[in-house]
């Protein structure tokens, strides 16, 4: 199980072929549940030029690898791969990479949904978004969806 936290951009496709291929678990998964999630140019009806996320670094990394702990209690995970991006981020670029491996597509889809909306609710994340006013604010909600 693994979890890295980026200050810079990263391609979350070439992230999980790496983590895949130098992988142990080759030949033993039969599901790969990818989650990818973007930054979005809008948030709460208003024009977003970019986001500044934040975090405490120890205080995140250890409540991350507790979430896939959970996750793995509750589902038969091979493999698990949690990327978080934090610093300055825009538009269509990549904020959040959560894969599972499983022998089967089932929970592997579970577990991921379950780590990702762990992830969004618990993780100790705080973003500050910038407007295209060049008016700043401090995200308070959590989208649902």
């Amino acid at each position: 199980m693994t979890v890295k936290i980026y200050d810079h951009i990263f391609d979350p496709f070439s992230e999980i072929q790496q983590f895949q291929h130098s992988a142990h678990f080759a030949g033993k998964f039969g599901a790969t549940s990818i989650f990818i999630g973007t930054m979005r140019d809008f948030n709460e009806g208003d024009d977003v030029k970019a986001m500044t996320l934040e975090h405490y670094e120890g205080m995140t990394q250890k409540q991350l690898r507790n979430i896939i702990e959970m996750a793995k209690s509750q589902w038969h995970i091979l493999e698990c791969l949690v990327i978080h991006r934090v610093g300055a981020i825009f538009p269509n670029e990549p904020i959040v990479l959560v894969s599972i491996w499983s022998a089967h597509r089932a929970e592997a889809f579970e577990a991921c949904r379950y780590v990702m909306e762990e992830l969004k609710t618990h993780a100790p994340f705080w973003k500050r978004e910038t407007l295209t006013t060049n008016e700043t604010r401090w995200v308070t909600t959590h989208s649902a969806n």
